[in-house]
């Protein structure tokens, strides 16, 4: 039953006792409450029933909770990585690799990952210089280089890299017509196309750095893909016909040079080989003048007699003049034969013997007899 139905219990939850009590005490009702919080907490209680027993160390608490406090504080930041403060939401520092501590509910620390290499890449139909519809690849590579800028100068850096990767490589593909993007031109491409995404990266202020940037090879419409397939055929023909051309020349060049050199030199030596022939044929005359002015007539006849010596050692007929006789002709036969055959007569009725080169046919003693001057031999 209730406890204040007639006949029932008087007893009321605050300890009160029959129904002409009236209401519950509050004083009392706060004393009890904080009698059991003082036994709760390490307290005791008088015999009157009053809290006389020690206070809580609210002291002690307090220290544990600023210990607590301080620990929960510590942070360590990776090698690759840096933390950014934030004080009250604002900008505060930059805290490098190793154990740091910021006070927590009053800072907070976001870690950025500055060594981590990311990849962004664009694929899209672009117009050249000359209206020519292609399509490129361009993949980019790139690493944080400032923290704070990329936590809160753009509100999405790698969207601007984006974006940025896309304008700029339509700006310098639609400057350059097709051939010149062919035909070897990707490399410059490549190097305007990185420095004016990391120019558009720095306008901005999205502390993002570039490592590398990739053109792939480019591909045309899928509608002109065999025309595109021709046109480069042809074109690596042009190259290939160019380089063996400048080989066959490179090859032909240094042989006419040689050439032309020897033919120089060999000019050179014969020119001097004349001039000195003629210097000394001009000196020998010049002596032999000398001489035939001091004595014409020995001078003559030494000239007559070496001139007949010379003639007569190149022949093989001798004439022997006879005085008071007809004059005689001799023809050394076997010295012609070893001559011409490199053979011998032979003996009469005897076999042909070979003998060793011919010798040289000497001109046969001459007789002692009148010359047609009248003068002796």
């Amino acid at each position: 039953m209730a406890w204040n139905e007639p006949g029932g219990d008087k007893r009321d939850p605050w300890g009160g006792r029959g129904g002409s009590e009236g209401p519950p005490d509050l004083d009392e009702l706060a004393r009890k409450l904080r009698d059991r919080m003082n036994r709760f907490m390490g307290g005791g209680r008088g015999g009157s029933g009053t809290g006389t027993g020690t206070p809580f160390s609210f002291s002690l608490i307090g220290i544990i909770l600023l210990v607590v406090w301080i620990l929960s504080g510590i942070y360590i930041v990776d090698p690759a990585e840096r933390g950014v403060v934030l004080r009250l939401g604002a900008f505060n520092k930059i805290t490098g690799p190793g154990p740091h501590w910021y006070p927590r509910f009053i800072d907070t620390v976001e870690k950025v990952n500055v060594d981590q290499l990311r990849t962004v890449s664009h694929r899209a139909k672009m117009l050249t210089k000359d209206e020519n519809i292609i399509q490129v690849e361009l993949a980019v590579q790139y690493r944080i280089k400032d923290a704070r800028d990329y936590l809160f100068q753009t509100r999405d850096p790698d969207y601007t890299l984006q974006e940025a990767t896309e304008s700029a490589l339509r700006e310098v593909i639609g400057s350059i017509p097709m051939d010149d993007f062919l035909t070897g031109g990707r490399g410059a491409i490549v190097a305007e196309t990185e420095t004016l995404i990391q120019t558009i990266l720095d306008r901005y202020q999205t502390g993002l750095l570039l490592t590398s940037v990739n053109l792939q090879d480019p591909q045309p419409p899928e509608e002109v893909q065999g025309a595109f397939e021709d046109a480069i055929k042809a074109q690596e023909d042009e190259v290939r016909l160019k380089n063996q051309a400048e080989a066959y020349a490179f090859d032909i060049l240094p042989k006419a040079r040689g050439d032309a050199k020897r033919l120089r030199e060999q000019a050179g030596a014969y020119r001097e080989q004349v001039v000195a022939r003629a210097e000394g044929e001009t000196s020998r005359f010049l002596q032999t003048l000398e001489e035939y002015e001091k004595a014409p007539e020995v001078t003559r006849k030494r000239l007559y007699l070496e001139t007949m010596e010379t003639v007569l050692a190149n022949t093989s007929k001798v004439v022997m003049q006879i005085e008071d006789g007809n004059s005689l002709m001799y023809i050394p036969l076997d010295k012609l034969m070893e001559r011409t055959s490199g053979y011998s007569l032979p003996p009469a009725g005897g076999p042909q013997i070979r003998t060793g080169p011919a010798e040289e046919a000497q001109p046969a003693p001459r007789r002692r007899g009148t010359s047609r001057e009248g003068g002796n031999r």
